[in-house]
């Protein structure tokens, strides 16, 4: 049987979070490099919407959302007990999904007093996340869960439209937290360049954890 198939762009969070749950899932899978500007025929061919992450499975099946696909993986494999606590891992990934993901692309794409009230906005969950992080470690107590997998491309992806602005804020306990995400080896491994994927290049696996 074939390995799966993951679809992927590499500056894209909702990928980043993929990746990182297969990879830590230990599960073979191939990786495919999609530009967004020039998508391969092929993926669209298979894509319901055009976006990654899309996953195929073993049997071809489609599994098109980023959480979805960290799910996939998990509950086949999950060596670093990444679904302890899943319950409330699960609310926190939806509450940041539906409530700071379109802040966050105001913040980005906006200009002027739109981009500061997004940005503002924004903010005062990132505060509540600082609370949480200063009590424990990681967002769902003393161990890295799905939450903080599936939450840290984004928190990343924020404080990157202005670091300097970030940095400057009195949140400690998240910029250590996000600090510890962007130099570990996990997301170093992850963040990879890897060519445009076409059809009939030699297969690329995603790599799998190590430490």
């Amino acid at each position: 049987m074939r390995p799966a198939i993951l679809y992927s762009f590499r500056r894209c969070p909702y990928a980043m979070r993929a990746r990182l749950a297969v990879r830590s899932s230990g599960i073979e899978c191939e990786l495919r490099e999609i530009i967004l500007r020039d998508k391969a025929s092929e993926f669209l061919a298979k894509s319901p919407d055009g976006t990654v992450p899309m996953l195929l499975d073993e049997r071809g099946e489609v599994i098109a959302e980023s959480l979805d696909i960290m799910l996939w993986a998990l509950e086949r494999s999950d060596p670093e007990g990444w679904l302890v606590g899943r319950a409330e891992a699960l609310a926190l990934i939806s509450r940041m999904d539906l409530e700071f993901k379109p802040k966050l692309d105001r913040y980005k794409y906006a200009r002027g007093v739109a981009a500061t009230v997004a940005r503002d906005q924004a903010a005062s969950m990132l505060a509540e996340l600082d609370t949480i992080l200063a009590k424990t470690p990681y967002l769902c107590g003393q161990q890295n869960t799905l939450a903080d997998m599936a939450i840290a491309p984004f928190i990343r992806q924020f404080a990157n439209v202005a670091r300097p602005w970030f940095d400057a804020q009195p949140w400690p306990a998240l910029q250590r937290w996000l600090d510890g995400f962007i130099t570990s080896k996990r997301f170093a491994a992850i963040m990879a360049k890897y060519p445009r994927w076409q059809a009939g290049d030699p297969i690329t696996l995603l790599p799998q954890r190590q430490e």
